[in-house]
């Protein structure tokens, strides 16, 4: 089964998000969290099961980008 992660640098260390589960660990470098997400991914598993949700679903991740409005917005209350 393949599970997507996100993974996003925090103020000291990265935090890895897999959006399936809602399951969250963190670490000092990339790789250290996604290790410590996949550790916290088998033991949900392990506890909690598979939701039937997602255990026969196919997923499409779809990255897409937002233009950036501050300078509109900026005008708008100024």
């Amino acid at each position: 089964m393949k599970l997507n992660v996100i993974i996003r640098k925090g103020e000291k260390q990265y935090v890895a998000l897999c959006p399936e589960l809602n399951v969250v660990s963190q670490g000092y470098t990339i790789e250290e969290a996604i290790i410590n997400v996949k550790e916290a991914i088998e033991l949900y598993i392990e506890e909690m099961g598979i939701p039937e949700e997602i255990e026969n679903q196919d997923m499409i991740l779809v990255s897409i980008e937002i233009p950036d409005n501050n300078a509109k917005t900026s005008e708008i209350v100024g």
